[in-house]
This record gives structure tokens, sequence and C-alpha cells, in this order.
């Protein structure tokens, strides 16, 4: 059973004259254990359908229906780490005086590769660091599934790629489950287990990405995927 059943989801947004309709009639399940990365153009209904699985919007119609535990993380574009604290402090925002744990805390910093960066404030990081800052927070809590909205897409090319594979050794470790966000092809090949295509309003296509990790994205097989998904979007070759 999938980790995530969404049924028939619909969502809208008023407009002076007349309704949005972004999501109408949604379906698609979102495997436990997996990255599963949806693309589209932009205002296709990526960030609503985000919104709505993390509890953040409400659905019109339609259902979203948990397999398991609903906890839920976000990480957002931008990392939103709050300045005058620091690394140990911003992963742990949030949780309760009951929920926290030393040892867990150093383990989850090691985890996400900031050992050593502690006391540290956000002004003194990268903005790779910071976004592994994030990630940690994400992780915290330990939800059933992060939402994760484009959060490398403010990074220069070889950060993006470093915090790319830095998030597959962060799932491998502790088999998180993650809907992720990007206008990236290359980036959803590198990462997916699963590649969901939204246009008009719903789940258009489905490919599952079989490849084994760390990918060449050079691969015959990737580059046909990439020519599909391509011509699905209505991209140019």
């Amino acid at each position: 059973m999938a980790g995530i059943e969404i049924r028939g989801l619909e969502k809208s947004y008023p407009l002076e004259n007349g309704r949005l309709d972004v999501l109408r009639g949604l379906n698609l399940d979102l495997e436990e254990g997996a990255i599963t990365v949806v693309l589209g153009r932009s205002g296709c209904g990526k960030t609503t359908l985000l919104r709505l699985i993390g509890g953040l919007e409400t659905p019109e119609k339609g259902a979203i229906r948990f397999s398991g535990s609903k906890k839920t993380a976000y990480v957002f574009q931008e990392p939103r780490l709050m300045p005058w604290l620091n690394v140990r402090d911003n992963i742990q925002f949030g949780l309760k005086r009951r929920e926290r744990d030393a040892a867990a805390l150093q383990s989850l910093i090691a985890t996400v590769g900031l050992s050593g960066f502690e006391k540290s404030f956000p002004a003194q990081l990268s903005g790779g660091m910071q976004q592994r800052v994030a990630l940690g927070r994400a992780l915290a809590c330990h939800p059933s599934f992060i939402m994760m909205d484009e959060p490398f897409a403010s990074l220069d090319y070889f950060t993006r790629e470093s915090m790319q594979n830095e998030l597959l050794r962060v799932r491998k470790e502790t088999d998180a489950s993650i809907l992720f966000v990007t206008h990236s092809i290359d980036e959803a090949l590198k990462i997916a287990d699963k590649v969901v295509l939204l246009a008009d309003g719903v789940a258009a296509a489905e490919f599952p990405v079989d490849a084994p990790q760390p990918r060449d994205l050079s691969d015959a097989d990737l580059l046909q995927l990439r020519r599909r998904v391509m011509t699905l979007l209505g991209a140019s070759l």
C-alpha cells in the first residue's frame, strides 16, 4: 500500500473575475521510503499539492489518505532559519522540551554533515549549509513524509549537485519518504524513484526511475526518459 493515497483532489483560488482551477481531480500514490519528484510548468499546482499534503491548505474535494503516521515536515526553497539561533537550536526549533535528546540531536547534526558547526549562526553559513540545517530541522520531528519545494533552486550548480548527493545519502541513512518539487528535469532524473508530471491539474504521466545510484545522466536509458519527459512537458529538444 502506498504511503499516501490521493484521490480526486481539487483545489482552486479566487480571481477578480472568476476562479483559477489548480488541481482538477488529481489521483496519485506516494510510496513509503521513496523519493517522488513532481515536475511541471509554473502554475501547474506543484506547490499547492505539497501544501495540501502537508496540511498547510485544505482541499475543496477529494481525499488524502496516509497508510501510517500523518506527521509531515516541510522544506521550503529558502531555508527560513531563525537568524538569532545557532545550528543546534535551529534544528531542534519547534520540538517540545521532552522531545529533545542531546545524543539524538548530535547524531542528526552528523547525518546532515554539520558536525563542528553546532554553534554557528545562519549568517556564518553558506547557502548549502543553511539548507542542510533546514533538512535537519525537518528530520528532527521524525516525519512520515518530507515535502521539499524546490529546496536547491537558489544554489549554484556545484552546491546544488552536492546537496542532491547529500539528500540521497540522508535518505539512505534515514529511510525517509520524500515528495520533491523541481523545475529541473536533470535533478528529477538524478534523485527520483518516481517522476510525476503535473499538467492541467492532474497527474498526466508517471515514470519509475530504476537506474542504480549514483546515476550517470548520459546513460542511454536516462537520456531516453529525459526526451520523453521533455516532449510531454512541451519542451523543444
